[in-house]
């Protein structure tokens, strides 16, 4: 895992952490694959679900997932010139 990738799971873990201070890390990362959904074993919890989720956990429910609101456009004609490489 590449030091800028600890960072990142390192800061949205704190502020979960935080809401759950009663736990131990394990029972953390057991918490984020149960709410996630991952079914496999627990030492198969990749580091993207667990990002993925703590992201997910600080955005409110209806909101655009924020990998894909970077690329969102609001104009139809600036969303084709940028894709075409004109913007």
């Amino acid at each position: 895992m590449q030091s800028h990738r600890i960072n990142e799971l390192l800061e949205l873990l704190k502020p979960y952490w935080l809401k759950n201070q009663d736990l131990s890390l394990m029972e953390l990362l057991a918490l984020i694959s149960k709410e996630s959904g991952f079914a496999d074993p627990l030492e198969q919890l990749t580091d993207e679900v667990i990002i993925y989720h703590l992201k997910m956990d600080q955005t409110e429910k209806g909101s655009m997932i924020p990998g894909i609101a970077k690329d969102c456009e609001n104009d139809f004609k600036s969303a084709l010139l940028k894709a075409r490489g004109l913007l």
